[in-house]
């Protein structure tokens, strides 16, 4: 079974210009991706998509190889699904037949083998897809409100009619740790959650995705921690 790993960084981050090159640890953010992906031998090669010659140089450094993304599919609302059809359509093109799609975003250096191992476990023939979730911080059932257009707020699920915390179900943040399905899933259907989809959970401490500098200096701290 061949299993290719893919990192997807587009250059024009607006949370944190960029993100995906700033170093951690001395060494930029895509860097953590590629090199974990590297150093797990059921990984037979690692892509990196990318409509930025900064971050494509960055990526052959670290030994990936690269996929130029074209610029309609590295704007701010382009879906990143897109870019995943598109990686697995310039690959067939080119003759490169594999079994199992890792996307490993940039944005979690934090990762372990363990997390994308577990993954590629769960991917079993009847789990179309596997992500990655956290113990969410917060309850819809209790501590999440939507707001309407006067100003009242309301309990985000308040129909369930939950009134203690201990009887309310479990919720989990879904995290950018590891994404694991198939390229014939990513052809064949438009989204994730299309199919049947089961999730690895992942310690708060290994789960930081990092959207803008408060998050990045969290996965600092958790970095140097765990390098001390």
């Amino acid at each position: 079974m061949r299993i290719a790993a893919f990192i997807f960084a587009r250059g024009n981050s607006k949370g944190l210009p960029g993100k995906n090159i700033r170093p951690l640890g001395g060494v930029p953010l895509i860097g953590h991706s590629i090199k974990l992906a590297a150093s797990m031998p059921a990984i037979d090669r690692v892509f990196v998509s990318t409509d930025s010659d900064e971050i494509a140089d960055i990526a052959r450094q670290y030994g990936a190889e690269v996929i130029v993304r074209p610029g309609h599919l590295a704007t701010d609302t382009a879906a990143e699904w897109n870019a995943w059809q598109h990686a697995v359509t310039y690959l067939a093109e080119r003759n490169y037949c594999f079994d199992v799609f890792v996307s490993l975003p940039a944005t979690s250096p934090l990762r372990s083998k363990e997390d994308v191992q577990g993954c590629l476990d769960l991917l079993t023939e009847d789990v179309d897809a596997v992500i990655t979730v956290t113990a969410a911080s917060r309850s819809p059932f209790f501590n999440m409100v939507v707001i309407d257009e006067a100003g009242h707020c309301s309990v985000v699920n308040s129909g369930d009619r939950v009134t203690r915390r201990q009887d309310a179900p479990l919720v989990y943040d879904i995290t950018t740790v590891a994404y694991v399905t198939t390229p014939d899933f990513i052809l064949g259907h438009d989204r994730l959650f299309a199919g049947r989809v089961k999730s690895w959970i992942v310690p708060k401490h290994r789960a930081v995705d990092i959207d803008d500098l408060y998050d990045f200096k969290v996965a600092e701290a958790f970095y140097s921690m765990r390098n001390e």
